[in-house]
């Protein structure tokens, strides 16, 4: 039998968020968040033990691509049941040459966030939020908070209003 979660309204509960996270959420409406287990925080793992459907999470991982020697970052976001376009749809939108999965060590540096908890709220202000068509519509998800020991329940329509945020249709396969 699956664990229940509380969920808490986020502006009430910043202390279960990472700090730029939790500054994000004070300028967004209906956003919720629980606490877990850290050890479950990894998706399939979490909605295993929390009874969360898969296809209403969303994973957010971040790529830096390269031109001409400068190194653009942007987040990606897709549904859980899928996988970002990184070398097709991200390259091109991005302009970039190459892309790949931005390191570990300049993610957690430049978010503030930990590794496995990084979410599209708080982002630097010039990585754009490339959000899946998918995401956009979903009427209640769940995403990272920032941190492994909570995740956040929030709409596709206010993750497709993030102020860096692009809808791209076929970002998630």
């Amino acid at each position: 039998m699956p664990e229940t979660l509380t969920w808490l309204p986020a502006a009430d509960h910043l202390e279960l968020l990472a700090p730029p996270v939790a500054a994000a959420v004070k300028e967004l409406g209906d956003v919720q968040v629980a606490a877990i287990d850290p050890t479950d925080a990894d998706t399939e793992a979490f909605c295993e033990r929390y009874g969360e459907p898969l296809e209403e999470s969303a994973n957010c991982v971040v790529v830096a691509g390269k031109r001409g020697g400068v190194v653009k970052y942007a987040a990606c976001l897709v549904l859980a049941t899928t996988r970002a376009d990184i070398n097709g749809l991200v390259r091109k939108h991005l302009d970039v040459r190459k892309v790949s999965f931005a390191p570990l060590d300049e993610v957690v540096e430049a978010t503030g966030m930990a590794y496995g908890g990084v979410t599209p709220l708080g982002l630097p202000a010039d990585w754009p939020v490339l959000v899946d068509s998918a995401v956009a519509a979903g009427s209640s998800l769940v995403i990272g908070s920032g941190l492994r020991e909570s995740k956040i329940r929030i709409s596709g329509a206010t993750l497709a209003g993030l102020p860096t945020a692009e809808v791209l249709e076929g970002l998630g396969r």
